[in-house]
Formats: structure tokens, C-alpha cells, sequence
């Protein structure tokens, strides 16, 4: 099959995968889109939104749809890296044998990533990083696709270790949730209070969404849509050539190169799925608010003055 027609097709699966999931999930559209445009480019990406806007239910609904493995790990501050690595025991024969953790699944949602201690975060950070765990000097190597979609609740603060930045620069996209519209939480209301059980139907298998990473990642870019993403990048690093008064001003910290590579990806991804052959400025603005705002690091004046991070990302564009 040409690249063309797997693109035609990539557009075709995509529109049947998002009927699929809204059979369950009500509204959201753009997060499922962002979820999609991670899974689809290969990265991870982190959830944020309070409890209840049922993150658990469309990460298990996507994963269905996918005819992927979906396993949950819920992080609380006793979790240990075995809990989620697994361990070795002793058999009935007196040799060590290895058990498999939550871990070796093709999508992992990890709930309440800022519950659990620093070195548990790094256990399941080094398998999203490596796609590999090591445990007693052996290492096992997990199965593709692999996913984590990781999940922050942003109003309770006691009790949490918020993940460093570094850790957060593993994840390709941050996605926000918001509460729904009226009417969306009316259709909520009904769907989940009825005793009716939607199906999902899987529509792809495991092999085919491998072929679709491979088939974005062979997509040709313009060089000054490249540079155009490096600059936007650029742009965020305070005292750098090309800072604005505006950015050192308001930032600490700007984004890394990760941030210019997952710009170009996902930009990828979402011409693909727009069934273009080849992205352009556009792509790459569609995707940079959920790619940039965990890696920018606004200081105190920022904060003091209500500046969000979505709106010195939309000042850059």
C-alpha cells in the first residue's frame, strides 16, 4: 500500500474511531483528538483535571476501540517500583521466576502520578523513556504500541510529589480537562443513569497502529515549517536571541529541543489526520498549546498578574 492511500485510510479509521469512542464519551472532542494525535505520534501524554470528569472511562474507552491492553495503576504515596515493574519470586522449584507488573500492557493509565514518591514516578518513567524495564539485571522489553496517559489532579495539592520538570518534559502533550457544557452533562446524566450498554468494537489491532507511527514518521516536512517550530520554541527561552520583553518578563524557564521534535510529530500526526500529505504553519499551531505548557515555567510576576500559560503560548504565535 502507497503512503497516499495508507493516508486516505489513516483519515477514514480516525473518523470510525471517534464515533466509536463518543458512543461513550459525551463531548471532550479535543481532548480525545490530542489523545489520539499522541498515541498516533508515539508519545505519552499527561491528563490534567479535577476528579470526575471521567479520565478513567476514555482512556478505557480508547483503548478498547484501539484493541489495545489497558491496565490502571492507581499511585498512592506507599506504591513501590515493584507494584508497577513487577517482581521475582521464588517457584515451587526453588528458581526465581519473573511476574509481570500492571507495566506490561500496551496502554497504562497511571492515576494520580503526583501520589506516589519520586522513585516510583522515575520506575515508570525510565519504561515510557526506554520502552524497556530492567529488574535483578535482566531486562524485559515491553510490548509496542505502548502508551501512558498519566493523570494529575490540580486542586489538591496536600500529600503530592508534583513531578519534576524534567519527568514532565517525557510527556508529548499535557491536555486539560474542563467541566462540561450544560447540555454535554445533561447527555452524561442520561447515558450513565439508563441501564442501556453501549458496545465498543475494536477497530484496529496492535500491528496497524505501529504501521500508522511508522507511516507519520515518513511524512515529509517543508524546512521552513521546521523552522518555524524551532523559533516558536526559541521564542520561549527567557535572555535567548529570540526572547521578547514579554517572555523574560513573565518566564523562568523556556522549553527544551524534546519540545521542537514533539512540535513536528504531532504536527505530522494532525496533518495526517486532516488527510494532507505534508504539515504546514497551520499543523503546527494546532498542536503547540498541549505540547508547550508543561514546559514553559512562569515566575511569580506571572502568577501575581493572572497570566496563564496558554496565553504567552498564544502571544508567541
Amino acid at each position: 500500500m502507497s503512503d497516499v492511500t495508507a493516508i486516505q485510510n489513516l483519515v477514514k479509521k480516525r473518523i470510525e474511531l471517534k464515533k466509536e469512542i463518543s458512543k461513550i464519551i459525551i463531548g471532550q472532542n479535543d481532548v480525545v483528538d490530542q489523545i489520539l494525535l499522541s498515541i498516533f505520534s508515539g508519545g505519552h501524554a499527561l491528563l490534567v483535571g479535577v476528579p470526575g470528569l471521567a479520565k478513567t472511562l476514555m482512556v478505557n474507552t480508547i483503548a478498547q476501540a484501539l484493541g489495545l491492553d489497558f491496565k490502571r495503576i492507581q499511585f498512592t504515596p506507599d506504591l513501590m517500583p515493584s507494584d508497577i515493574l513487577g517482581s521475582e519470586i521464588l517457584d515451587e522449584n526453588r528458581q526465581f521466576k519473573f511476574i509481570k507488573g500492571p507495566i506490561f500492557s500496551n496502554i497504562i493509565l497511571a492515576d494520580e502520578i503526583n501520589r506516589t514518591p519520586p522513585k516510583t514516578q522515575a520506575a515508570l518513567l525510565e519504561a515510557m523513556q526506554e520502552r524497556s524495564v530492567t529488574i535483578a539485571g535482566h531486562n524485559y522489553k515491553l510490548d509496542l504500541p505502548y502508551f501512558v496517559l498519566a493523570t494529575q489532579n490540580p486542586i489538591e495539592q496536600e500529600g503530592t510529589y508534583p513531578l519534576p520538570e524534567a519527568q514532565l518534559d517525557r510527556f508529548m502533550f499535557a491536555i486539560k480537562l474542563d467541566y462540561p457544557s450544560f447540555s454535554e452533562e445533561v447527555e452524561v446524566v442520561k447515558s450513565t443513569t439508563s441501564d442501556t450498554k453501549q458496545t465498543i468494537n475494536p477497530l484496529f489491532t496492535g500491528q496497524e497502529i505501529i504501521d500508522f507511527q511508522h507511516l507519520i514518521r515518513r511524512i515529509p516536512v517543508a524546512d521552513n515549517v521546521i523552522e518555524y517550530a524551532v523559533t516558536l520554541v526559541g521564542k520561549t527561552r527567557p535572555k535567548s536571541a529570540l526572547s521578547t520583553d514579554y517572555v523574560n518578563n513573565y518566564l523562568d524557564w523556556g522549553a527544551g529541543p524534546r519540545a521542537s521534535q514533539n512540535l513536528i510529530l504531532a504536527a505530522k500526526a494532525n496533518a495526517a489526520f486532516n488527510g494532507k500529505f505534508s504539515p504546514d504553519i497551520e499543523d503546527v499551531k494546532a498542536v503547540a498549546t498541549g505540547i508547550l505548557r508543561h514546559r514553559i515555567i512562569k515566575n511569580y510576576k506571572a502568577d501575581a498578574e493572572g497570566i496563564t500559560e496558554e496565553m504567552i503560548i498564544d502571544k508567541l504565535m
